[in-house]
């Protein structure tokens, strides 16, 4: 009986099962492209085209990330909420729908949040509810933002300076800048339902209002916030 080398045996049989797991991997996934699965735990999943452009993310709270505007990454200002991220064809963000809640101090808090964006802009359309104990508000809400893109080099520069005067007043003037609320439908903190019409600055112009109690309203105001004319179903009262 010929004698037979035991390493080299070893060596043919693992380089046989290299070669068929290779093939299974490579060639089978050639073959099709399609799986399905039962369940799947993951921590984020990235969508991309065929080019690589990222076009949205799916993720937890922990693995969400910042803003991404091509191939640049930067910190949110207030993003702590687990969702799903839009991107447009270039791979800049262009809105999400984020969600959160928990019992803090034996209180209920709760968000959710789908926005659509301008370009390379935040949000210009926003369905939202927030929860906080006994504070609930719900509605939709349309902004005005600028034409040009915004400048996040210039908002890291800002974050990274020391608390002072001059921090806060570079805050202020990057957020005169920032666009402007322009319309308001939905529910109030005291139980109301509102809807709110504002100008090109942000200043509320015309509000219809029904109070918790039934009773109506419809209320006109001049640039300075002071209600100039108020209709009511009974009475007409000047301000």
């Amino acid at each position: 009986m010929p004698k037979i080398d035991l390493s080299r045996a070893l060596g043919a049989y693992a380089a046989a099962m290299t070669g068929i797991a290779a093939w299974a991997l490579l060639g089978g996934a050639a073959a099709s492209s399609n799986r399905s699965f039962d369940t799947i735990d993951v921590r984020r999943i990235n969508v991309r085209e065929n080019d690589g452009t990222l076009r949205l993310i799916v993720a937890g709270r922990d693995n969400i990330g910042g803003m991404i505007v091509g191939d640049r990454e930067y910190p949110h200002p207030n993003r702590t909420e687990a969702g799903i991220i839009f991107f447009n064809d270039e791979g800049v963000e262009n809105g999400g729908l984020v969600f959160d809640g928990k019992l803090v101090n034996g209180k209920p808090t709760n968000g959710g949040s789908l926005t659509f964006d301008r370009w390379r802009q935040d949000q210009t359309v926003q369905m939202t509810s927030t929860e906080e104990g006994d504070q609930r508000r719900a509605g939709f809400i349309v902004n005005d933002r600028p034409d040009g893109p915004i400048a996040f080099d210039r908002l890291q520069r800002i974050r990274s300076m020391a608390p002072g005067s001059a921090r806060d007043a570079a805050i202020q003037q990057a957020n005169a800048g920032a666009g402007a609320r322009r319309v308001y439908l939905g529910s109030n903190t005291d139980r109301s339902a509102e809807m709110s019409l504002r100008d090109a600055t942000g200043r509320q112009r015309l509000v219809l209002r029904v109070e918790p109690t039934g009773a109506a309203s419809i209320s006109f105001l001049d640039s300075q916030g002071r209600v100039i004319r108020r209709l009511t179903p009974g009475a007409v009262d000047r301000q």
